[in-house]
């Protein structure tokens, strides 16, 4: 169990919601005298389970992104942790110092001047005024509001008190380090400071655990991913699959909604831990990084196929036969770098549709969206009228400039059908997959090859 920084118990909280003030009052009043009396005790409000017997552990260094609608539970569950709200019933155990990014803020006086918040705020955090004159510098250089921090708060715009605060929780060495939604914080400059800096807090070996309703976030900071729904723990796993979960439980039809929720909660998913991008390739991997780029050639795998594939709800379309081929019409799932290929599938209307335009992306195998293309940048530019029955070949030609490794693939049709509003009339997750082979002589590194050419010259200093 040392390894084990946060253990959460068949935790629930329950408010009493009341319809007046009038009935908070009878509750207060009423059940004492009928139990004085030897009556049963009449009940004013109503119970409303914020959570509801929910249970997980979070080992030391891992960060476990928690997703899903709003009311949901997952503020609720964050505070319970951090210890500002009380459970009903359940048991907490925390092993380490927090750190808690909530509401970020909400914990200044207006009247102090941002020197004296940060005082504040830090040895509620648990430093020492010693500790804090030593990371005060830190603290101020990175909020990066100049003279403001001698001005009282009440003054500061909203975004420099926010980036204050987040500049204080983050500043105090957290062992575990607790975030809810204050991810989209300042100008895109501060942010990526945010990102830059919680990734060090990783790398550190400290634990994070934050909410988000952004997947891509949770899929490229996390090694473990909760979908919460209604107060309750339906899933846990590995990000890619949570956040496909959860995006197919966020589009469902109000009609198909529970049917879709049960089959989350009953799903096989609970032992899975982390993503081990291994397992989407196949055997044939190791064999071919051992090649010369002269012997590697574009070929079809029939083994290289996904297994995360998750289908939405068909809203009037139906998109089938989703291929990679060669501009020649060969289909082929080991492409070679650089080259331009044809991502094609068909779709087919059972209902008329109005303004249709048809997409398609590629991720990575951690789910990081790296790009794609829709038929029409907008309404006024797509296809007005669609006829239930007509069908469409459509195809996107793209260059595959990207380093060795495994891609996914999705394929989505958008209109309105009826009286709905526009939304997806089909959509395929993860629908196909290829390989990218690897290739000895390229000077590229990570996942985009942006054709950088390095041109070395030595000089006399």
């Amino acid at each position: 169990m040392t390894d084990i920084v946060i253990c959460v118990q068949n935790l629930s909280k329950c408010y009493q919601i009341y319809v007046t003030p009038r009935d908070r009052l009878k509750q207060f009043v009423l059940p004492r005298l009928s139990r004085l009396t030897g009556r049963v005790p009449k009940q004013y409000f109503r119970e409303f389970w914020a959570l509801n017997d929910v249970s997980f552990e979070i080992k030391k260094g891992e960060t476990v992104g928690i997703i899903g609608r709003n009311g949901s539970g997952k503020s609720t569950l964050l505070q319970m942790i951090c210890g500002t709200l009380s459970p009903t019933s359940g048991s907490i155990q925390t092993n380490g110092r927090i750190a808690a990014l909530l509401e970020l803020g909400s914990g200044f006086n207006p009247e102090f001047t941002g020197r004296e918040n940060v005082y504040m705020n830090a040895s509620v955090l648990g430093l020492s005024n010693e500790e804090i004159d030593a990371r005060f510098d830190d603290i101020v250089a990175f909020a990066d509001i100049g003279d403001f921090i001698e001005q009282p708060v009440k003054t500061y715009s909203s975004g420099m008190m926010v980036r204050l605060a987040f500049s204080v929780a983050i500043n105090v060495d957290p062992e575990i380090l607790i975030v809810d939604e204050a991810l989209s914080v300042g100008d895109e400059l501060f942010q990526r400071k945010c990102f830059s800096r919680i990734e060090a807090i990783r790398a550190s070996g400290a634990t994070i655990l934050f909410v988000s309703h952004s997947g891509s976030q949770i899929v490229e900071l996390c090694n473990r991913a909760i979908l919460m729904d209604a107060g309750q723990k339906l899933a846990a796993g590995r990000p890619k699959q949570i956040v496909g979960r959860y995006q197919k439980l966020l589009y469902a039809p109000s009609d198909k909604y529970e049917a879709v929720r049960e089959q989350i909660l009953r799903a096989d998913i609970h032992t899975i831990t982390s993503i081990n991008p291994g397992e989407f390739t196949s055997h044939g991997d190791n064999a071919l990084s051992e090649l010369r780029q002269d012997e590697l050639k574009e070929s079809f795998d029939q083994c290289l196929t996904p297994s995360s594939t998750i289908e939405y709800e068909s809203h009037g379309a139906h998109i089938e036969s989703p291929a990679v081929s060669t501009l020649a019409g060969e289909q082929v799932n080991n492409l070679i770098r650089g080259k331009t290929y044809r991502y094609t599938y068909t779709a087919h209307f059972t209902k008329s549709a109005r303004n249709v335009r048809f997409g398609m992306l590629i991720k990575t195998t951690s789910g990081i969206e790296l790009g794609g293309a829709i038929s029409a940048a907008s309404e006024a530019d797509a296809i007005c009228f669609v006829e239930a029955g007509q069908s469409f070949r459509v195809e996107f030609r793209f260059n595959a400039n990207l380093n060795a490794g495994v891609y996914f693939m999705n394929a989505g049709v958008v209109g309105q059908a009826g009286s709905d509003a526009s939304g997806y009339l089909h959509r395929l997750v993860d629908i196909a997959m290829f390989r990218v082979l690897p290739d000895r002589g390229s000077h590229a590194t990570a996942i985009v090859d942006f054709n950088c050419v390095p041109e070395i010259e030595m000089f006399e200093a």
